[in-house]
């Protein structure tokens, strides 16, 4: 069915529709997050593309669950004192990965085979040692990659040290040089000239006839063409713009990548921010979470994640018990 019809059906309950995700599969539901206009609960649900039925919640039960396992990880529940356990803990990490990498290399090349495959009929301190051995080579670049960054999210020297190395300025600190403070300010000069066009849009569009929603959605392709979950975030008392986030997945990995445009009540076109038009430092930014986390190419990729972390679990008790071994 037409946006412009599904938005009447909310109208017409009195509902003001805030947020719309239309998938890039249409056999899958809408998501949309709308407004009851007498008691100003907001609320989220699945809807029936075709038929603009309600189709229910998604289960938030375990929500707390996952926040409280989300601050064991990155602070142990010990606040600024567990973030800095936890980067350490991550250093030295990296550190034990570079330094294993050194002991795996094989002192002759023909003996590199042994080094890259696992003896299951040997006996099982052998078996130990090449699954130390063996699977830690396999996945030692994933690893390193998860925890250098990890430490982006916790170190500011890290986070200036891999955007610089990617052609962006430093991070802003106390010692921050110059050009790193003009950078600085000409972002905020840019977002400060952002607030101002939008404020004087709110001035500017409050009685105009506001387009359609299928027009907007005519705009999106023509702008952006392609098939691809579209995130719609509507107008407001403090924003005046459609404001919409395409996820790109058309390049050879199938990574998702965020496409940024706005519109405003009109029509007319605001902002347009393609992901591959970026600058290195500022896509990395971006997608410095979904590259922690293995959601950067969806099912597939977190899958791969969760292979490599069980690997990273078992180093540390595999190497316990070559450890053990040495010290009987």
């Amino acid at each position: 069915m037409s946006l412009d019809s599904l938005r009447k059906q909310f109208t017409n309950k009195n509902l003001e529709i805030n947020t719309l995700v239309i998938p890039a599969n249409p056999k899958k539901s809408l998501v949309i997050t709308y407004t009851d206009q007498t008691t100003k609960v907001s609320k989220t649900h699945y809807f029936n593309p075709y038929t603009g039925a309600e189709l229910g919640a998604a289960d938030r039960g375990l929500d707390s669950f996952f926040a409280v396992v989300l601050d064991i990880h990155k602070t142990m529940l010990l606040s600024n004192a567990g973030k800095q356990i936890v980067g350490v803990a991550t250093l030295i990490f990296c550190f034990m990965l570079l330094s294993g990498f050194v002991l795996w290399i094989p002192k002759k090349w023909k003996n590199l085979k042994e080094r890259l495959t696992i003896k299951w009929k040997a006996k099982f301190y052998r078996i130990n040692y090449d699954l130390h051995s063996t699977l830690g080579f396999y996945a030692l670049l994933m690893l390193f990659f998860i925890a250098i960054t990890g430490l982006y999210v916790t170190y500011p020297w890290m986070k200036s040290t891999i955007i610089v190395s990617l052609g962006g300025e430093p991070v802003l600190t106390a010692g921050a040089g110059e050009k790193a403070n003009e950078a600085a300010s000409n972002a905020f000069a840019d977002l400060l000239q952002k607030m101002v066009n939008k404020q004087e849009d709110i001035q500017t569009t409050q009685d105009v006839q506001e387009i359609s929603l299928d027009s907007i959605r005519v705009l999106i392709h023509r702008h952006l063409s392609y098939e691809a979950t579209t995130l719609i975030q509507f107008p407001d008392n403090e924003n005046p713009w459609y404001s919409i986030q395409k996820i790109n997945t058309q390049n050879w990995l199938g990574a998702q990548l965020p496409d940024l445009i706005t519109f405003d009540k009109k029509g007319e076109l605001k902002t347009l921010e393609r992901f591959a038009d970026k600058p290195l430092h500022k896509q990395f930014v971006e997608i410095s979470k979904p590259l922690h986390t293995g959601e950067i190419m969806g099912l597939s990729s977190a899958i791969l994640y969760f292979i490599i972390a069980l690997i990273g679990c078992m180093l540390p008790i595999t190497g316990f018990i070559i450890w053990w071994k040495k010290v009987k």
